[in-house]
């Protein structure tokens, strides 16, 4: 059974950091491209950054030089190092795996964000 377990969310004001942890159970991590996600009020998820096993990143726009995403192999583990946070960061985030030869997608169950301005 696939687990990916989100930690290190919470409350946070405006220009702060914040780490999140993923860890993943239960899957071959080394196939699976992670990535997270976030749903801000009101709107639809998005993809906030993804990391390839061998650390290609990919990142939204909007987070482009704040957010690092990162891997460790060994831990089965997925980081989402969050710097120079605002307002607009404020969301639900989602641990994603999604495995590389057909694209099936496990989500964690989210942990919760908020950026006081």
């Amino acid at each position: 059974q696939v687990q990916l377990v989100e930690s290190g969310g919470g409350l946070v004001q405006a220009g702060g950091s914040l780490r999140l942890s993923c860890a993943a159970s239960g899957l071959i991590f080394r196939l699976n491209t992670m990535g997270w996600y976030r749903r801000a009020p009101g709107k639809q998820r998005e993809l906030v950054a993804a990391v390839t096993f061998d650390g290609n990143t990919n990142y939204a726009d909007s987070v482009k030089g704040r957010f690092t995403i990162s891997r460790d192999n060994i831990k089965n583990t997925v980081y989402l190092q969050m710097n120079s946070l605002k307002p607009e960061d404020t969301g639900d985030y989602y641990c994603n795996a999604q495995r590389s030869r057909d694209s099936v997608a496990y989500w964690g169950q989210g942990t919760q964000v908020t950026v006081s301005s």
